[in-house]
């Protein structure tokens, strides 16, 4: 998951459960601007603290896994030579 999907997920909550972005942000010490830019994509990076802070907020959490092995540009192109 990258951090534009990171700030769709969070949009989606936040939606979900009828908050606006103001509310969201008031109690973490973050601008509304801050938080529109990031659930749209348009702020490439937050400090790992806030986007915690927010997700909190929200009731979800972070969670760190081992990344499934993505297929290297060889192994796309002998898929498609089948």
């Amino acid at each position: 998951m990258d951090m534009i999907e990171v700030g769709e997920a969070i949009k989606s909550r936040r939606e979900s459960l009828g908050l606006t972005q103001q509310m969201v942000v008031s109690p973490n010490g973050m601008s509304r601007v801050t938080l529109s830019n990031f659930e749209n994509g348009k702020l490439p990076e937050l400090g790992l603290r806030k986007v915690m802070a927010i997700c909190s907020t929200l009731g979800l959490e972070l969670v760190v896994k081992e990344a499934s092995p993505r297929p290297t540009l060889r192994d796309l192109m002998a898929e498609k030579g089948k």
